[in-house]
């Protein structure tokens, strides 16, 4: 039997395709280009806070034992600064960052930024990265809210 003979007949019309809904709109204002792939994806936002949440590939790999390498977990704690901060020209001044677990393949990483000081231009942002509630990351990251874009200096 082939499989055209063997597939289900529909009795009526097939179901109606589920509606793309795309990805929640958090109201992000900032790094509207970034690749979600190798940074993550804003899960929340609010009040000077955000989640972005980065799904781990073989991209992402450094050694035959799929250990992540630790720029990628990184690069999703400053987004989730960014984020935080949320202004069209927030930039990275500098970070402060201690690794004190592994990231594996497959591995879902949390990274959770909060505002907690901001005087003038300069926000600290702490961010707190974990696995399943284990802290892989954490860090604090001093940010800055230009007039323009970085690259119209």
């Amino acid at each position: 039997m082939s499989e055209l003979e063997s597939a289900p007949e529909f009795e009526s019309e097939p179901p109606a395709a589920e509606a793309d809904t795309g990805a929640l709109d958090w109201g992000v204002d900032t790094h509207p280009d970034i690749n979600p792939d190798l940074c993550g994806t804003v899960t929340h936002r609010a009040g000077g806070e955000a989640t972005v949440v980065l799904a781990t590939t073989p991209a992402m790999v450094a050694d035959g034992r799929g250990l992540v390498h630790g720029g990628f977990v990184f690069g999703a704690a400053d987004f989730a600064a960014m984020v935080a901060v949320n202004d069209p020209h927030v930039v990275l001044g500098a970070a402060e960052t201690r690794f004190t677990a592994p990231v594996r393949l497959g591995d879902a990483v949390t990274c959770v930024a909060t505002i907690d000081a901001e005087k003038g231009r300069k926000r600290s942002v702490s961010v707190v990265c974990s696995v399943e509630g284990q802290v892989v990351m954490t860090g604090t990251f001093t940010t800055f809210v230009l007039d323009r874009h970085v690259l119209d200096r």
